[in-house]
């Protein structure tokens, strides 16, 4: 029988915490630990013992990213699975992830992201990557009927997925600075630098009770985790290649986010990553001494254009996405 780490972080009330730690020590066919990292939650102390959970407590908030690599490094075991703690999986979920892990090339496997509700709707599939590192709910709102088979992803969806400590080792995990959103993205592509593949697993299923948030301290976070992937994960001739394509897109996200009431916050990402421009350099460098000749196909997966749903709140004109979607045949033969 297979041994897995879980890895849940909680922060603040997290009402299904129970539940999910609950749903994750039922699971069938492995042995699990779960590791379960307070980030300050008043939850936590809900949660009946176990001699099969463990609870870190930094005593900071690390964020999403620094919590997973805190429990990462402190995993008993050589597979691990991140989820959500406010998601509730399927008793054979974790079993159907670590199963899809022997598949050849496969570094990480992503599972079915739902809904509450019947019929079971989609949250996330996998999530797909714009190479402007615009990233969104993968195939979100439709039946998960239409969706019952193994697929290729461009990216895991960090609410349920698993990976090997081998490969998260060989990634240096999460970039703490990233804190929380797109930490997934940046993963998952620069697995595939090290010519690894990301699949979604159908029969690994879990319950999402999710609500997407708008607050502007959450935008901030995105866009510049997301300015952070662009600026780290190309090669300088790509960024160069790019720069025709990220003016206008920035400044019209500037725009976009002063009219939602979050130009301040779009400001102070750019800000942000202009201070902290050796952390930049640095990781330039360490995503650049990683990559490989077979992985050089990484950009394949990247989606040309944006077909982000209405409920994420930013709407991409027709317009566009027609010069996106050219500009991006134009030059990714040229890009890596």
């Amino acid at each position: 029988m297979r041994h897995v780490s879980v890895i849940i972080l909680a922060y603040g009330d997290e009402p299904l915490l129970e539940d999910c730690v609950r749903s994750a020590l039922a699971s069938r066919d492995v042995v699990v630990e779960v590791i379960l990292v307070d980030n300050g939650s008043s939850s936590v102390a809900n949660i009946a013992e176990d001699p099969r959970l463990r609870i870190l407590t930094p005593g900071d908030n690390t964020g999403f990213a620094g919590g997973c690599n805190l429990a990462a490094r402190a995993a008993r075991y050589d597979e691990l699975v991140f989820v959500n703690s406010d998601l509730v999986v399927y008793d054979d979920a974790i079993a159907h992830l670590l199963a899809r892990l022997d598949d050849p090339g496969v570094g990480m496997v992503t599972g079915a992201v739902l809904l509450p509700g019947e019929p079971a709707m989609v949250n996330s599939i996998g999530n797909p990557i714009h190479y402007l590192m615009f990233s969104w709910a993968g195939d979100f709102g439709e039946p998960f009927a239409a969706h019952d088979h193994d697929e290729a992803v461009a990216g895991i969806c960090g609410g349920l997925f698993a990976c090997r400590r081998e490969l998260w080792r060989a990634l240096d995990g999460f970039d703490d600075q990233y804190f929380a959103y797109a930490e997934d993205v940046d993963l998952s592509l620069r697995a595939r630098q090290l010519d690894k593949s990301i699949v979604f697993e159908h029969r690994a299923r879990g319950v999402h009770h999710y609500e997407f948030t708008k607050d502007n301290t959450k935008w901030f976070l995105l866009e510049r985790n997301r300015l952070m992937n662009l600026l780290t994960l190309y090669d300088r001739t790509s960024r160069w290649l790019l720069l025709p394509v990220v003016v206008p897109v920035e400044l019209g996200v500037l725009v976009a986010a002063i009219r939602a009431g979050w130009g301040r916050e779009k400001l102070a990402s750019w800000r942000w990553l202009w201070r902290h421009r050796d952390h930049l350099r640095r990781r330039r460098v360490r995503v650049a001494a990683l990559k490989t000749d077979r992985g050089r196909a990484w950009t394949d997966v990247l989606s040309g254009e944006m077909h982000i749903p209405e409920e994420f709140g930013l709407h991409v004109p027709a317009a566009a996405n027609w010069v996106l979607g050219r500009y991006w045949r134009l030059v990714r033969s040229r890009v890596n």
